[in-house]
């Protein structure tokens, strides 16, 4: 059983379908192709979360654990993949905005490697669309964690099938 240590929970903005984690101070981690499992890619060190919607705000839930938590079955889709941060402040972020509260610090240890296990729901509600409303949610469990292969977890959203089958 893991001890959560913290947590958090912001609408992020999201722009061209995604919003980003990263540190500012170098890469995340090694690329990894956009149709490799249709919820998280990485695209020079950064690590981008694709969304159904194309503009607007998606509900983000950070939380920190000092070691892996159980997986939580309710989401559409789930995936883990590494982290690593230079500076110790690994960051959800919007592309091109802020966020209206911040997200708890994701290497909340300091530098170092860290495991992310994303979850989504929602994305196939308003695909390519621009909605006034919240319509889809993610969760982002974070712990210290030696680097590992990307894990899909589960995968049940057609959003997710039609980036994979690009």
């Amino acid at each position: 059983m893991s001890d959560e240590v913290g947590q958090g929970t912001s609408n992020v903005p999201v722009q061209y379908h995604q919003f980003d984690i990263c540190d500012e101070d170098g890469p995340t981690g090694p690329d990894l192709e956009r149709g490799h499992n249709g919820l998280v890619r990485v695209d020079d060190g950064v690590i981008i979360v694709m969304t159904g919607i194309h503009t607007g705000d998606v509900t983000v839930t950070v939380t920190l654990h000092d070691t892996e938590p159980p997986t939580d079955s309710d989401w559409q889709e789930t995936v883990e993949i590494s982290a690593h941060s230079a500076s110790g402040e690994l960051t959800v972020r919007g592309m091109m905005d802020d966020l209206d509260e911040e997200l708890p610090v994701l290497s909340f240890n300091g530098p170092g490697d860290y495991r992310l296990r994303v979850h989504a729901r929602g994305r196939d509600t308003a695909v390519d669309l621009a909605p006034d409303e919240v319509t889809e949610w993610y969760l982002i469990q974070v712990w210290p964690a030696p680097f590992q292969q990307t894990k899909v977890l589960r995968q049940t959203d057609r959003y997710g099938a039609s980036l994979r089958a690009r």
